[in-house]
C-alpha cells in the first residue's frame, strides 16, 4: 500500500514537488523562485520535495535543498542549487521517484518549462500540477501563436512581422523599418523575462537585434514600439477566472529588460496602479479575455500598454510569472486580498481539482 493510500487524506501533509532550474536562459531566476515558494509552504500542511532540472536536462533530487528545508524555512539560502541524486523522468509506467507526490509546482521559466513540454511529461505521469495545461502553456509561450489568438478574440495588440531563420534577414529588416518604423523591438518567439529582446533604433541595430534573437529561437518577431504606461494584471482560477487589481511597472532602463527585472532591481512596481475606476474595470475585463483567448488555466499575468488615447494594448500572457513575494503577480494578489501563502494554497487546490476532472473523462482513466 502506498503512502497516499495508507494515510487518510484529512490527517496527512500533502507532498509537493517543487520543480525548478530548467534548460532555459532563466535557470537562475527559477532557482531563486523555488526558495521563495519553499519558505511560504506551511510545513504543517506540506512536505516539500525539491527536484532540480540541470541546464543539460537532467532531473536531480536536490538533496542539499531537502536538508536545508529540514533545518527550517529561515535557514534557506537565496537560491537552491541543482545538485543531488538523479531522479528518473516521471512517466505513466515508471513512478518510482514520484509515487508519493500529490502535486507538482513547476517553477520553470521559458522553453522546456513554461512551454507545455514539462506539462506534457506531468500529464503522462498522472501528476497534478500547478498552472496552465499543455495547450495554454504552448500558446502563451509562443508570441506568434499568442498574437494570432489575441487577433481572433478582437483584442488590440501591437503590429508585428514574423521571420523564420533562413528566410531573408535583409528583406525582413527593410520591411520592419518601412512598416513598423524605428525604433522597434525584436523578440525571440519563445522566450521570457525579456531574454533576447532588443530595442532597435537604426537599421544596423535592427540587423544586430535580429541576429541576437535568432540565437534564441528559430522564429522571431519585429514589433512596433507602443508608447504608453506598462500595466499588468494577475488572473487566477479557471471557471470563471478572476482578475486582480492592476499594477504598473515604471522601468528604470530604456525598457523593462532582464537586468531591470532581476539584476538591478531599480524598476518601480506600483501595486495597485494609479488608474481610474473605469480604467481598472476595463483592463481587468481585457485581462480575462486575453487569458481565455489563449486557453490558459489557473494563473497568468497579463501585460498591457496604456496609450495616451486611453486604449489598452495587450502585450503578452505569462503562464508562469515571476513568483517571489516581491514579484508583480503575488504583489497584485496581495493588494487584492490574497496573501502569498494563501495564493499558493489556492493554486494547489486548483491543480488537484483539475486533475480530478480530467481523470474522470472517458479515455483518461488509468
Amino acid at each position: 500500500m502506498s503512502h497516499n493510500e495508507a494515510v487518510p487524506e484529512a490527517s496527512r501533509r500533502r507532498r509537493v514537488m517543487l520543480l525548478f532550474g530548467g534548460q532555459s536562459a532563466e535557470h537562475d531566476v527559477s532557482r531563486a523562485t523555488a526558495v521563495a515558494v519553499a519558505r511560504a509552504l506551511d510545513p504543517a500542511k506540506y512536505d516539500v520535495l525539491p527536484v532540480g532540472i540541470s541546464t543539460d536536462g537532467r532531473w536531480l533530487l536536490a538533496e542539499e535543498a531537502r536538508k536545508m528545508l529540514a533545518g527550517g524555512r529561515d535557514a534557506l539560502p537565496a537560491a537552491f542549487a541543482v545538485e543531488g541524486d538523479l531522479v528518473p523522468v516521471p512517466s505513466a509506467s515508471s513512478r518510482t521517484a514520484t509515487n508519493d507526490v500529490d502535486v507538482v509546482i513547476p517553477l520553470l521559466h521559458g522553453p522546456y518549462g513554461e512551454d507545455g513540454t514539462v506539462q506534457g511529461v506531468l500529464e503522462l505521469a498522472g501528476l497534478p500540477y500547478v498552472g496552465s495545461g499543455v495547450l495554454g502553456s504552448a500558446i502563451a509561450m509562443d508570441k506568434v501563436a499568442m498574437k494570432q489568438m489575441f487577433a481572433a478574440a478582437g483584442l488590440e495588440t501591437a503590429r508585428a512581422l514574423v521571420l523564420r531563420d533562413g528566410h531573408g534577414i535583409e528583406e525582413f529588416a527593410r520591411r520592419a523599418e518601412a512598416e513598423l518604423g524605428l525604433p522597434c523591438f525584436v523578440k525571440p518567439a519563445n522566450m521570457g523575462s525579456s531574454v533576447g529582446v532588443s530595442k532597435a533604433r537604426t537599421r544596423d541595430e535592427l540587423r544586430a537585434a535580429i541576429g541576437d534573437a535568432l540565437t534564441y529561437d528559430e522564429w522571431i518577431l519585429a514589433e512596433e514600439m507602443v508608447r504608453g504606461r506598462e500595466i499588468e494584471v494577475g488572473v487566477l482560477g479557471d471557471d470563471p477566472p478572476v482578475a486582480s487589481l492592476p499594477g504598473e511597472v515604471v522601468p528604470a532602463a530604456d525598457f523593462y529588460d532582464y537586468a531591470d527585472k532581476y539584476e538591478d532591481g531599480k524598476a518601480e512596481l506600483r501595486a495597485p496602479a494609479p488608474l481610474t475606476d473605469e480604467q481598472t474595470r476595463a483592463v481587468q475585463l481585457l485581462a480575462v479575455r486575453a487569458f481565455e483567448a489563449c486557453r490558459v488555466e489557473a494563473m497568468a499575468r497579463v501585460d498591457f500598454f496604456l496609450r495616451a488615447d486611453d486604449v489598452f494594448v495587450v502585450n503578452e500572457v505569462n503562464t508562469i510569472p515571476g513568483f517571489t513575494p516581491i514579484s508583480m503577480y503575488p504583489k497584485l494578489w496581495e493588494v487584492s486580498g490574497v496573501p502569498y501563502a494563501d495564493l499558493i494554497d489556492r493554486l494547489i487546490e486548483l491543480a488537484i481539482a483539475r486533475s480530478g476532472r480530467r481523470a474522470a473523462r472517458r479515455g483518461r482513466q488509468r
